[in-house]
């Protein structure tokens, strides 16, 4: 694990990132204004997996895609290993760009039907030069060896695969182009949840084969946890909390992410949580609510909440938390995990289940 102490060397990071769409004047009125990323300064840690988590809509994926220079930013900086991608020339970019990789979320629209996933691998190894068409051949085979593809695979097209083989194609582009961090813009939301697993567990195998550092960004909380370090929790466009994944998970201070372990949903109708699920959609990033965003959600908001924006304050441990009153809601022990025991009934089915597997192993033993 990486070390993600405050005193580490950050392989990136962003400095008050604005990102904001719209507001220019068409024909006869002015577009919408969207904030989608608000002032956002955030560091990754090299050779750390850093999760962005957040409803649909909160501008997790913007943030991602401004980090490695998908998009221009309103306003901020983006420093790589103490360079500000803002300030490099056009060829710098260029050169620096297979450093910084993305993984998409969509593993078919993300390649090219017209072009075999030889080809699609190989373009990376293309661009940077200085290797025949021969050569890069033989290194797409090894990369494909890599992520788990035969390679009799190499001449087909996108078509001819399956999703999750598809998101292993996509994983192989990005290591062709030999990066030192890579994006996962909800890699894996798309697949099965046998086939979410297998990509997961490939992407922490190349993580610590190739020294890698990644930035997930992700909704799935089981799958953050099992893969990050550290997670960043979002809402309309801002850092409300972050955190070492275990702090996090054991005891969420911002009642935002209190809400979000609220949500998941539980194995038994006799397991409650003592915190109920969020109601309501985020609020629109064209008419954001004053002061905390969340206050108008909040099941603790005040009347400070709507009036006065709360800092992202950092305490114990190097984690953060943006709320007035985190410190009250902690003392009066909100806790979002499941607080009831199984019911009588639940216990006597799962001890019966499990005498009929011991049954069944000796069975197996001893025919």
């Amino acid at each position: 694990m990486a070390d993600t102490s405050a005193a580490a060397t950050p392989i990136i990071e962003t400095a008050d990132l604005v990102k904001h769409f719209g507001g220019k004047r068409q024909l006869l009125k002015r577009s919408p204004l969207v904030q989608a990323v608000n002032g956002i300064s955030i560091k990754v840690v090299e050779g750390e997996t850093l999760a962005i988590v957040g409803e649909s809509g909160c501008g997790k994926s913007t943030l991602g895609r401004l980090m490695i220079r998908l998009m221009e930013p309103t306003a901020g900086d983006v420093i790589y290993r103490g360079r500000n991608l803002g300030s490099l020339a056009p060829d710098e970019l260029r050169r620096l760009r297979s450093e910084l990789q993305i993984i998409f979320q969509d593993p078919f629209a993300s390649l090219n039907p017209r072009m075999s996933v030889c080809d699609i691998v190989g373009e990376p190894i293309w661009l940077k030069g200085g290797m025949t068409k021969a050569e890069r051949r033989e290194k797409v085979l090894d990369i494909f060896e890599t992520v788990g593809l035969r390679p009799d695979m190499a001449d087909r097209y996108p078509h001819e695969f399956s999703g999750g083989q598809r998101q292993r194609i996509g994983v192989a582009r990005a290591l062709a182009a030999e990066p030192q961090l890579i994006l996962g813009d909800e890699p894996v939301s798309a697949l099965d949840v046998s086939i979410q697993a297998q990509i997961v567990n490939l992407l922490e195998e190349l993580k610590e084969r190739l020294k890698l550092t990644l930035v997930i960004v992700a909704h799935d909380l089981a799958v953050i946890r099992h893969m990050s370090d550290r997670v960043a929790v979002m809402y309309l466009g801002e850092v409300v909390e972050l955190a070492r994944t275990d702090d996090l998970y054991d005891a969420p201070l911002h009642p935002y992410t209190q809400a979000l372990f609220a949500a998941i949903p539980q194995p038994s109708a006799t397991l409650k949580h003592s915190i109920q699920p969020l109601e309501g959609d985020v609020p629109s990033p064209t008419k954001p609510p004053s002061g905390c965003k969340f206050h108008t959600r909040c099941p603790h908001a005040r009347p400070r909440c709507s009036q006065e924006h709360p800092d992202l304050e950092t305490v114990e441990g190097g984690r953060q938390v943006a709320c007035h009153f985190w410190r009250e809601i902690q003392a009066a022990g909100s806790d979002p995990r499941p607080i009831a025991a199984p019911s009588a009934r639940l216990e006597k089915r799962i001890a019966l289940y499990t005498a009929r597997q011991a049954g069944r192993a000796d069975l197996i033993a001893n025919p």
